[in-house]
């Protein structure tokens, strides 16, 4: 069995060298990325030479190809260290291709024809080493990139066997020793590896093949291992990360705002609609005794980013996607789609117990039937090829014969058939837009997402479900304190851009019933006033 002291371990000074380099694991984590990186930092971003401001007005400038280069390099490294610090559970696992897919049949030829080489070269009489010798180089260099900065016995004994120079001379004189070279990496790989690896290790001892299948085997098991080290890495930075997570964020994102084109328009754009939204929720204005001053409440700053918020995981935001919340996307997504299902399902139940009544209340062995019933039903509702209206004659056929079974295990009679045909019709009515089970449901859904962004702590204590949502209470209450938990650590790293766009977008708005001036702002007769818990975004 391998030394437990030789594997590698999460102490401090273990992997020192990748904690200080971003560059080095995002390499190692190429996997993580996109291939449009690239054009995603070319369309989202401009430059902005002042620090935590919102864009200039002057035209964007020119950038270099290197330029782009570094800010693809900056966005990667940007998803990759959010992505660690907000996700417990984040691993590296290894790339596989699409089945069938061009680059994977590619892959596939060119290393057929590498092993075929290297089989024709050691069959010859004397054998030809060159690829071997490629091997052995590329397989020291993968065992002395897991070795920590203090492991010099090891990095010494390493070097001395597999010696480059040595092994040239000893092909050259037809006197390698192949089959002790393999030997001695897989004994070394066992007292690299992690525990989890002893199984593999064992049958590479085991191995029965030639040497070039033996080879085969020891490649991707080294690849395993890799998996394992940069894995061993992520968890060693974590903590070091989340210090200084929020500082670290903001500069790499404005690393990317100094260098690529049209800064923060999305998010000028979603802040935008949120403020008109929230202006237009504000009580009317006071009623001033001098005709020619207008008095108008404005909205703060955490009401116009609590309503931006609310209207992106509501789906009510159609533009694109804020550039802060790049490194969000998918979790956004899969939220949002939840929000969208749990409305739904809500819709359905709501219909349900207002129709049948006192018979089928307070069964929660019933309605957590129902709830997942139609759960599954309607799972993947957000994809353009689902079919709502038939999912859900689906689901009230099989609500109306839980239902039943329900009721007459209970000596209650079977619901008519009239009052069936009546509850499936209004199950499938909810596909329409001005459908009133479906807006009582949305407009509450809102209200609770609203009141659980507005109140402190709220993910320690989240709100009281308002009526209406009662049966989704849990579901409702774990997607909120998700939500909650990503908007508050958005909010941190990013607020200082948030606040300077509110401002500029508050600066050039005229006051309601004033006068402008020539430029757009309000003019000096204009007062303008906030609600009294914010804080001022606007002065003259």
């Amino acid at each position: 069995m391998p030394r437990n002291d030789e594997r590698p371990t999460s102490t401090s000074t273990a992997g020192s060298e990748d904690q200080n380099s971003d560059t080095e694991l995002s390499d190692r984590c190429d996997s993580m990325t996109s291939a449009s990186d690239i054009e995603c930092s070319r369309q989202s971003f401009t430059s902005d030479s002042s620090k935590h401001s919102s864009p200039s007005s002057s035209p964007p400038k020119t950038i270099t190809l290197d330029e782009v280069m570094t800010s693809a390099r900056d966005l990667s490294n940007l998803k990759l260290a959010h992505e660690i610090i907000v996700n417990r559970n984040f691993r590296v696992e290894p790339s596989e291709l699409p089945e069938n897919s061009l680059q994977k049949r590619v892959k596939e030829i060119v290393h057929k024809a590498f092993w075929d080489c290297l089989e024709s070269d050691l069959n010859e009489d004397p054998p030809e080493y060159r690829h071997a010798v490629k091997l052995l180089e590329e397989i020291r260099g993968i065992l002395l990139s897991f070795l920590n900065p203090g492991s010099n016995r090891m990095r010494t004994q390493i070097m001395e066997v597999l010696d480059m120079d040595l092994i040239r001379q000893q092909a050259d004189n037809d006197a390698v020793d192949i089959q002790g070279m393999a030997t001695y990496v897989i004994n070394t790989m066992g007292k690299m590896c992690a525990p989890v690896r002893d199984e593999e290790i064992k049958k590479l001892r085991e191995n029965p093949g030639d040497i070039v299948s033996l080879f085969k085997e020891i490649f991707r098991v080294l690849d395993l291992m890799m998996m394992d080290f940069v894995n061993t890495t992520i968890q060693m930075i974590r903590p070091e990360l989340q210090k200084h997570s929020v500082e670290y964020e903001r500069e790499k994102f404005q690393n990317i705002l100094q260098t690529t084109p049209n800064a923060l328009d999305h998010t000028t754009g979603w802040i935008k609609a949120s403020l008109e939204e929230a202006i237009q929720a504000m009580p009317p204005a006071e009623k001033s005794g001098d005709p020619d001053k207008a008095v108008k409440a404005l909205p703060g700053p955490a009401l116009v980013m609590n309503t931006a918020f609310v209207r992106l995981l509501m789906g009510t935001h159609k533009d694109p996607l804020p550039e802060t919340l790049m490194t969000d996307q998918g979790r956004l997504v899969e939220m949002q789609r939840r929000a969208q299902l749990l409305q739904a399902v809500a819709s359905v139940l709501l219909i349900v117990y207002s129709s049948i009544g006192e018979a089928i209340s307070g069964l929660p062995v019933l309605t957590e039937r129902l709830k997942r019933m139609t759960s599954v039903l309607l799972e993947g509702m957000h994809s353009p090829s689902f079919n709502l209206m038939e999912a859900l004659e689906n689901a009230s056929v099989q609500i109306c014969c839980e239902l039943n079974k329900s009721l007459t295990e209970r000596n209650y009679p079977p619901l008519p058939p009239p009052l069936q045909h009546t509850l499936k019709g209004q199950i499938c009515s909810i596909t329409q837009e001005n459908n009133p089970i479906r807006a009582l449901v949305e407009g509450r859904f809102q209200q609770y997402v609203r009141v659980i962004l507005s109140i402190p702590n709220s993910h320690a204590h989240p709100p009281p479900t308002p009526n209406g949502l009662g049966l989704i209470q849990p579901e409702l209450a774990t997607l909120g304190v998700s939500y909650v938990g990503m908007v508050n650590f958005n909010k941190q790293v990013y607020m200082p851009y948030y606040m300077g766009i509110i401002k500029n977008l508050l600066f050039g708005m005229p006051a309601q019933g004033g006068r402008q001036d020539g430029t757009g702002r309000p003019s000096q007769e204009s007062t303008v006033t906030q609600e009294p818990s914010a804080k001022p975004v606007a002065s003259k």
